[in-house]
């Protein structure tokens, strides 16, 4: 702890304050969604100017390649094997006993504050944000509640807010961001997490501008215009800071939750038309690296040198340890690795696992189908992949093989003998499994 406490002290801003967080996560957006990722069509000016200012990840993942298991990975530094939700379920909470990186926060003196979609635990359940760690949380709590950009009522800190008909979700949950932003004052560190569903289907917005002009179909200017929008929202919070001169001491991460995917019925047009996962493998709810791989920039001025890349490879994960180094909190061990040297300069060893799973959801059992298993772990430059329940493990190399398109277990069979028990050791059986029914719309 002491060792902890002094890395801290010399990760400090002025006055030897403790650094805000700002994570911004987008929902669904592909890494090559952006211009600093190679993105041509779509304008995110924010992103790139964030990317120019600090340090742009071309190995990022997610915590898992669907939305739950994600972001349960993200808030309890746990992978997939061990985490507390393995898939999309709806219902299924975090439990109390679950720590979340929120909670870490609050409990060493930060104000926390959530908006957008949070997916691991309904209204009336043991999950809700505000029993983890957030003062306040506004916007969805249930995932499917959140496929609605027009619903009637968003929620506060469990309590139902009315919207008027015809509101824009995306325009009021960013709206509650920056009123908690704005409140925020220099005696006390805070903790914005801008979860925003924004380009998430089903793909609605107002308005496709500026692409109303562009002859593409409409599905794409729709598209285009809800990372727009993202990337406009992700610069009117960073404005803000700029403006309260926060900027200097605030340590800025943007993401997405997973990889991009094909479109609301999975036509795969987008992924086509704007190459949103830059040509990989899969997308969303896979395995292969289209379907984790995720933009992630770190902007910190004054620490992290500007307009520098990094190839390591790193996982939601390790945020709750990265962070926990950079603030000087204590933290539950977790499956992570503080990524704090490579911020700082400085090359860190490849040579760990990374690990995915995931199982199908029965919706009417309410409850994981538990022989429907399929993983995947990144070791270096390796990468085994069993995509469904009783697949063989292919074998990749992503250094020669980024795009997993020439599977060679057969030719490394002494790669594969050496990830196949590490797999295996990667993998707890899932906590089983939900803990009551909540109903979204009560």
């Amino acid at each position: 702890m002491a060792q902890l406490a002094t890395a801290a002290v010399a990760l400090r801003g002025q006055g030897g304050r403790r650094p805000n967080i700002l994570y911004i996560m987008l929902d669904d957006a592909g890494t090559a969604d952006f211009g600093c990722y190679g993105q041509r069509r779509i304008q995110t000016p924010t992103v790139d100017k964030l990317a120019a200012e600090g340090m742009r990840f071309t190995a990022g993942y997610a915590g898992g390649s669907v939305c739950a298991p994600s972001r349960s990975c993200l808030m309890t530094g746990l992978h997939q094997g061990h985490s507390p939700i393995r898939a999309n379920a709806g219902t299924v909470p975090i439990l109390a006993s679950d720590v979340t990186l929120a909670q870490v926060l609050h409990d060493a003196g930060y104000r926390t504050g959530g908006y957008g979609k949070w997916g691991l635990g309904d209204v009336g359940s043991t999950g809700v944000p505000e029993k983890h760690g957030f003062d306040e949380f506004f916007g969805y709590y249930h995932q499917i509640h959140a496929h609605d950009y027009y619903t009637p009522f968003l929620w506060r800190n469990s309590r139902k807010v009315p919207l008027k008909k015809g509101d824009y979700s995306a325009y009021v949950i960013h709206d509650r961001a920056m009123q908690f932003l704005r409140a925020q004052t220099a005696d006390r560190p805070f903790f914005l997490y801008a979860t925003y569903t924004l380009p998430h289907a089903k793909h609605e917005i107002p308005s496709v501008a500026p692409y109303q002009d562009k002859d593409w179909p409409e599905a794409e200017k729709i598209y285009a215009a809800m990372i727009t929008l993202a990337d406009r929202q992700a610069g009117e919070l960073l404005g803000l800071l700029h403006d309260k001169g926060m900027d200097s001491n605030t340590v800025v991460m943007f993401t997405s939750d997973n990889g991009g995917t094909g479109g609301e019925e999975g036509s795969g047009h987008k992924l086509k038309f704007f190459d949103s996962n830059a040509g990989l493998r899969g997308q969303k709810a896979q395995l292969y690296e289209g379907g984790i791989r995720a933009p992630f920039i770190v902007r910190w001025p004054g620490k992290v040198k500007p307009g520098t890349t990094s190839d390591l490879p790193f996982a939601f994960w390790d945020v709750m340890p990265t962070l926990a180094e950079i603030t000087g909190v204590a933290a539950p061990k977790g499956d992570g690795i503080s990524i704090v040297p490579t911020l700082m300069g400085q090359r860190q060893n490849r040579e760990r696992l990374l690990y995915w799973e995931q199982y199908r959801f029965d919706r009417k059992k309410n409850d994981l189908v538990l022989d429907t298993l399929a993983y995947a772990g990144r070791y270096g430059d390796w990468k085994a992949v069993r995509p469904q329940a009783g697949a063989a493990i292919e074998l990749y190399n992503l250094k020669n093989d980024p795009g997993e398109q020439k599977n060679v277990a057969a030719d490394h069979p002494e790669i594969l003998q050496k990830l196949e028990p590490m797999l295996k050791a990667a993998h707890q059986p899932p906590r089983t499994h939900s803990t009551g029914s909540f109903d979204f719309v009560e």
